[in-house]
């Protein structure tokens, strides 16, 4: 493999003129520059990432801890954070925390030794001490999707609020009136944020939000279906399981089908985080779609901001509901004004 010594001997001249012409230096007469890219043409030559990297400080690489790589919506959202990074020239690696605190700040403390120029973060708590450290420490960095009240670090999210309430009050003019949720970690913002929205959704028609009716899942599948089989056995079942993620909500399905049971018949289904493959489920997932490639790369580019020396804003964009078969839709319902009286004693229930 060539060296930079090489560079420099094939092009007549000395090893600081190649660097300056690799580094885009005004100094270099025209007749240099063009001996020295001649010749690391005609020898291959690459230059050292890591070398360049300790004299500028900087590695153009972007750190990227996701919550879970199994869920597609982070999966999409990975993708399109690499495509916008590469195209503003910086490269990523990847950190999978599995929703997991602990494994989240091994990758975090493992992406800063490898001084990684910013970080991207979908915080799996909400108080990890590491992260809290490093913006302290000016380490540029940005929440997306999930953040961590109280931290100045810009955030890139999806509003879910008005998608809820257009969701529940779709099911409430399709006739369903027992409204549950699977809701996730409410250490995580998403969390917490989902199921405050389902209930001031609920409120609006006079529905409450019994807590024998809220399940707590942790955004993966096995405890969608741990918290639906709850929620059959119940004296009086839900007619509506809401999961509040996509996995939650498979877990759900699997649950009703392994009791012989299908949806939307015996239990209708919808989902929070829209995914490619709901159109192919049976029946096909109402669902709540976040603007999940648009999310990732204004995240990039809020971080590729802030490394630069730029302010970047927060940014919102707002989620939307997509109606499909799994809480009953083929039946033609008629338009319902919600109710002015006060909920029913079984909407009071919280047992």
């Amino acid at each position: 493999m060539a060296s930079i010594k090489d560079v420099a001997a094939a092009a007549g001249v000395s090893v600081a003129t190649v660097s300056r012409v690799l580094n885009g230096h005004p100094s270099v007469s025209a007749e240099a520059r063009a001996r020295v890219m001649g010749a690391v043409a005609e020898l291959g030559y690459r230059p050292n990432a890591v070398a360049r990297s300790l004299r500028t400080d900087q590695t153009h690489t972007l750190g990227l801890v996701i919550s879970d790589v199994l869920n597609p919506y982070f999966t999409e959202l990975a993708r399109s954070v690499e495509e916008e990074a590469r195209a503003l020239g910086y490269s990523v690696i990847i950190g999978n925390a599995d929703e997991r605190p602990e494994l989240q700040d091994h990758h975090v403390r493992n992406l800063l030794d490898r001084r990684i120029d910013g970080l991207l973060v979908s915080p799996t708590d909400g108080g990890s001490p590491l992260m809290l450290d490093a913006v302290r420490a000016g380490t540029p960095m940005v929440f997306v999707d999930r953040w961590i009240p109280g931290v100045e670090v810009p955030v890139v999210r999806a509003d879910g609020r008005a998608a809820v309430r257009d969701l529940v009050a779709h099911l409430y003019r399709l006739g369903h009136r027992r409204l549950a949720i699977i809701a996730g970690p409410a250490a995580t913002t998403t969390g917490s944020e989902r199921v405050e929205a389902f209930r001031a959704a609920l409120a609006e028609y006079g529905l409450l939000l019994p807590d024998a009716y809220i399940g707590q899942g942790d955004f993966q599948a096995e405890s969608g279906r741990r918290v639906t089989e709850g929620f059959l056995d119940l004296p009086e079942p839900p007619e509506v399981v809401f999961a509040a993620d996509n996995l939650m909500a498979l877990g759900a399905l699997d649950a009703v089908r392994a009791r012989g049971l299908r949806v939307p018949d015996d239990l209708a289904l919808a989902a929070f985080d829209d995914i490619a493959w709901f159109v192919h489920t049976d029946p096909p997932v109402t669902a709540i779609a976040q603007p999940t490639g648009e999310l990732g790369r204004a995240a990039v580019r809020a971080l590729v901001d802030r490394i630069e020396g730029r302010a970047p804003q927060s940014v919102t964009l707002p989620a939307r509901l997509v109606v499909r078969r799994s809480c009953g839709e083929a039946t033609p319902t008629p338009e319902i004004t919600p109710p002015t009286q006060s909920p029913s004693p079984v909407q009071r229930s919280t047992s």
